[in-house]
């Protein structure tokens, strides 16, 4: 095996499970020993505007991304079909979806970034890790936004089913996920391993707090609670 074809197992077939196995029990053994720094550490209090404007471009893109990698990638080709939705259209929404919620992203990550590196005081009440996250995430939507040309030339489809056949085996853990994606562009390779880094720092950062996120929907749905006064038993 030369040393291109082991990169290339290691990057695309090895390192999404290191980085998925660290993602989850790195989260559960931070939120069982260090429950008080789970949180987003916000300096909301200095310089409210900007965070207001940074804050929601940000959060509006970053969910509109995930939601249309997550239903894109994991959603096998037939249910596509199944749904009279036509890989060509598919890819056409993708295109257009991608580059509106990459813009907001993008944008709202560098009024973030310049908000904490242009304040004297947020910059003193910053973690070296909370500037790398920032930097990390943004250059991952630049590449994102960068391979929307490289897609245009693939209009059919063929190209995002490489990546789809790529997830869904790695995400059933089947044989073949290499194979899938071995002859894209570098670009689009280089934006799967910036992404599959972003959850291996995940549980070391503050990002752990979209963890909560996700419980506060669940708390929406619990059960009401029945509260009786001290006399209504007798």
């Amino acid at each position: 095996m030369d040393f291109k074809t082991y990169l290339n197992q290691f990057l695309f077939g090895y390192y999404p499970y290191i980085c998925l196995a660290v993602f989850f029990l790195g989260s559960l053994i931070r939120f069982d020993r260090e429950q008080y720094t789970w949180k987003s550490d916000s300096s909301q209090l200095l310089r409210h505007g900007q965070l207001r404007w940074g804050s929601n471009l940000f959060h509006i893109g970053v969910l509109g991304i995930f939601a249309g990698h997550f239903t894109g990638l994991l959603t096998p080709v037939r249910i596509w079909h199944m749904l009279g939705i036509p890989l060509a259209e598919k890819q056409m929404t993708a295109i257009v979806g991608g580059g509106i919620f990459g813009t907001m992203c993008a944008l709202g990550l560098i009024i973030l970034l310049q908000r904490r590196l242009g304040d004297a005081r947020i910059r003193a009440t910053s973690r070296p890790a909370d500037v790398i996250v920032l930097f990390l995430l943004l250059a991952q939507v630049l590449l994102g936004l960068a391979g929307i040309p490289l897609s245009m030339q693939h209009m059919d489809g063929s190209e995002m089913v490489k990546f789809m056949g790529w997830a869904q085996r790695i995400w059933s853990f089947r044989s073949g996920a290499v194979e899938m994606i071995g002859g894209v562009s570098w670009i689009f390779k280089l934006h799967i391993v910036l992404g599959l880094s972003i959850f291996l720092v995940f549980p070391f950062t503050r990002l752990v707090h979209i963890w909560s996120g996700f419980a506060s929907v669940f708390y929406l749905l619990r059960p009401y609670q029945l509260v009786r006064g001290r006399g209504a038993n007798r």
